[in-house]
């Protein structure tokens, strides 16, 4: 029994402690066990008191797979996001603060980085994951919002957006018309739009709002100072390249996200460019980032995080069968943005 009790707890060892294991050491049969670790009836106090005694001592705990098959539940959230960068980094710290006191535990899980070559990778996730190890996911920008299947989903800014799937997102348009506002205010004319991934509603949002703020000031907006800079750094690296060499350069850049706008701060450095004194740059996010750039970031802030705890709350109440509705009656969230100056913009 002791060389069982060494090897139930040595983190180094590999095999896993069964509830076969805590049946010997505690004198039991797995049975009883099974009713304590479930807390069924039929076990007294005292034997009760005994095995989690026992359980606290190897560490035992039952799978998730072997829960679920037994209570059809697991307690367990599943956040799913295309890879781990900024933008879902903050939003999963955002889902693990509103996780606690839920009787949840969060599990998250990436796709490996493929939305956008691998268009439906979180229905395949789900199929994975749902039922067996998740009772409910969050996907964040999924691609397709027909996803739901064995689970119920919250969506946060879906590529395609609101859709009848419950969704989270932030005022994109407001935003981006803040930012822009803030460079025309700034006397600038000649400003650069570096959007964001192909497809993803947010990116139409956002360049929606700079060109509906461009229009009100009367300011043109040039075509060539127009790209594509897919929210990666090595995406936008080339477009903002592109635009800083520009024969006419423009005098500002307004990126879709702060990753984007950081990489074409990086791009004007190796051009010779100062910034904000030969370039202003906004970006959009507000990600922890941006405020250790050089010069720190003037940005859109969406709350991420807040975002994220949107999600657990609704889908909370999903999974309870009482979905927690928007103010207008709806499954759909949206939240506000607000702009933050920092040293990366100046007047002209």
């Amino acid at each position: 029994m002791d060389e069982l009790r060494q090897r139930a707890t040595t983190p180094a060892d590999p095999q896993r402690v069964t509830i076969t294991d805590v049946a010997r050491l505690a004198g039991v049969s797995a049975a009883t066990v099974s009713k304590v670790v479930n807390g069924r009836y039929g076990v007294s106090a005292r034997t009760v008191e005994h095995v989690r005694g026992v359980i606290e001592e190897v560490g035992y705990e039952s799978s998730l797979v072997a829960r679920s098959l037994r209570s059809h539940r697991t307690n367990v959230i599943g956040i799913l996001v295309a890879e781990f960068e900024p933008f879902s980094t903050e939003i999963i710290k955002g889902t693990a603060a509103a996780i606690s006191g839920t009787g949840y535990e969060l599990l998250a899980y990436s796709g490996g980085g493929r939305a956008e070559e691998d268009a439906g990778w979180e229905r395949r996730s789900l199929s994975r994951l749902g039922g067996t190890l998740i009772d409910g996911a969050i996907l964040v920008t999924p691609t397709v919002v027909g996803a739901a299947g064995a689970v119920p989903v919250v969506a946060i800014d879906p590529h395609a957006g609101p859709s009848d799937l419950p969704t989270v997102d932030a005022d994109n348009v407001r935003g981006a018309v803040l930012a822009t506002e803030h460079l025309l205010g700034l006397g600038h004319r000649r400003i650069a739009f570096l959007g964001g991934r192909p497809g993803l509603e947010s990116s139409r949002l956002r360049e929606e709002g700079f060109r509906t703020a461009m229009a009100a000031a009367g300011a043109p907006v040039d075509p060539d100072l127009v790209r594509v800079g897919g929210y990666r750094p090595q995406t936008a690296t080339g477009p903002a390249h592109e635009l800083l060499a520009h024969p006419d350069r423009p005098s500002a850049v307004f990126a879709a996200n702060d990753v984007s706008a950081i990489a074409t701060m990086g791009v004007a450095r190796e051009l010779g460019l100062s910034v904000p004194g030969d370039l202003s740059v906004v970006g959009f996010d507000n990600v922890p980032e941006s405020v250790l750039a050089e010069p720190p970031l003037t940005t859109v802030s969406q709350p991420m995080q807040a975002m994220g705890t949107s999600a657990v709350q609704l889908l909370v109440q999903l999974m309870n069968g009482s979905p927690e509705t928007a103010p207008d009656g709806g499954t759909h969230v949206r939240l506000p943005t607000e702009l933050v100056v920092r040293g990366s913009t100046r007047a002209l």
